[in-house]
């Protein structure tokens, strides 16, 4: 009889052991920063959007950083897991290699991000586009 329940528990043992696992992306740490997305500015558009992938965090705050030009941005719409969008007047001169304020998210801890969509002035640039990188803070 002792060597039956050894045996039963060795397989449940290794059963467990090779059973698949289903894990959640990483999220980061409350109070760092983490990229949300990334994309490009074209000066021949005025408006570009960041789809966000999970997993989806409600995040406090974003900021945004611009690389290979500088960017005039003019408003962000956040839209939220349940299609509720956010629009904030901004209204920020990034400069090239800069980075934005840290921008306050509403209705902190209760929704997802799904989407940013944000708005450009073209006027007076000189360049082709501008990497922007959205960053966020839970």
């Amino acid at each position: 009889m002792k060597k039956f329940i050894v045996f039963v528990a060795l397989i449940a043992f290794s059963s467990a052991l090779s059973a698949q696992q289903v894990r959640r992306g990483k999220a980061g740490t409350p109070g760092t920063w983490r990229v949300i997305g990334t994309t490009q500015a074209r000066f021949t558009a005025d408006h570009d959007g960041i789809v966000v992938t999970p997993p989806f965090d409600n995040f406090r705050r974003v900021q945004i950083k611009v690389t290979d030009a500088p960017l005039r941005l003019v408003k962000m719409q956040v839209t939220y897991g349940d299609g509720a969008p956010d629009i904030l007047p901004v209204a920020l001169d990034i400069p090239q290699g800069g980075t934005s304020r840290a921008i306050d998210l509403r209705g902190v801890g209760t929704r997802h991000i799904r989407r940013i969509d944000f708005w450009y002035d073209t006027r007076g640039v000189a360049r082709g586009r501008a990497n922007v990188t959205v960053l966020g803070m839970k």
